[in-house]
């Protein structure tokens, strides 16, 4: 009788030693679940990637370690957005970041869940917040580029090619914010790679002085067929991100995107940790970068004047 009680006691032991460590791993919480919404590819979202996860490692979140990222991209069909955001939200991701084109579709899908946005645009008239300061709401996010910067990049326009007169705009039709302090200008519109082509023979046909490109992810995407166009027809061409001069274009002037974007890392790590969008104030960037293309200039027959050269943050040789 002693030894069947031992062994029973053995047998017990044993099975709960067994199951103690799915016990344990039971009372660990899952993971939180961010959803990543671009409109755009994720060939072209490598650089924004990195820095997204930069700034959720500075609030202590590292990728599969403690965070799990959901990845949805539009590949530049933007009509799919609503529904990329429903999923996500049918998901119940603790979080959304996305870009500006993405924020509408993503507050039509929930009032709840929160959103960090990045815009280039005012995010106040386009009703994604209340106010800058208090954007009480379930949105939050940073705006990049505001009428005070396009008319930085026009005047560095100005400096760089004196006689430029006739200035047109390439831009995305649904894209509300275009350039805004630009007046008397030639709007030219493309919202594929084919109409890019389009807009670019037109272009070449009306032959304007100089161009400015909208900061609009689509063609920031199309960066390439952008910046070659705009070399083959020799019109000099100003850009809001300096991805553009890295991909042959003229000159950039705009925010850092990658530090904007680590900031959306850093804010979508605060509201993990419990903060609400409601009370954290819609950041405008503050790193600003000039780069000018000295090759892209030459092909051009620009000299580029030495008081530009001076204040650039980088020139590409």
């Amino acid at each position: 009788m002693p030894g069947m009680r031992r062994r029973e006691f053995v047998s017990l032991f044993g099975g709960a030693a067994a199951a103690w460590p799915v016990a344990v791993r039971a009372q660990q919480p899952p993971m939180p679940v961010i959803g990543f919404l671009d409109p755009t590819s994720s060939d072209s979202s490598g650089d924004i990637l990195r820095a997204f996860r930069q700034g959720l490692k500075d609030t202590g979140y590292v990728e599969g370690e403690n965070v799990v990222i959901v990845y949805r991209f539009a590949e530049n069909q933007f009509d799919r957005l609503p529904e990329l955001a429903a999923e996500l939200v049918r998901r119940r991701v603790a979080v959304i970041a996305t870009f500006s084109n993405g924020a509408p579709a993503a507050k039509a899908a929930t009032t709840t869940t929160p959103i960090v946005f990045i815009t280039a645009d005012d995010p106040v008239k386009l009703g994604l917040v209340a106010s800058f300061t208090r954007p009480d709401s379930n949105l939050t996010g940073i705006n990049f580029l505001n009428a005070e910067v396009t008319a930085k990049r026009l005047e560095l326009l100005r400096e760089l090619v004196p006689a430029a007169t006739r200035i047109a705009v390439l831009v995305r039709p649904a894209n509300t914010g275009t350039e805004t302090v630009l007046t008397e200008v030639e709007v030219v519109n493309a919202s594929t790679s084919r109409e890019i082509d389009a807009a670019f023979a037109t272009l070449a046909r009306d032959r304007p002085d100089a161009l400015f490109v909208s900061p609009d992810p689509f063609f920031r995407n199309r960066r390439m067929q952008v910046t070659h166009l705009a070399t083959r027809h020799a019109i000099p061409a100003t850009y809001a991100l300096r991805d553009y001069a890295d991909a042959g274009g003229l000159m950039s002037y705009g925010t850092s995107l990658t530090d904007a974007w680590r900031q959306v890392g850093v804010y979508s790590g605060r509201i993990l940790k419990g903060a609400k969008p409601a009370d954290l104030p819609v950041v405008q960037a503050t790193k600003f970068e000039l780069v000018i293309n000295a090759q892209a200039a030459r092909m051009l027959g620009i000299e580029v004047p030495h008081s530009l050269l001076s204040r650039a943050d980088e020139v590409i040789e």
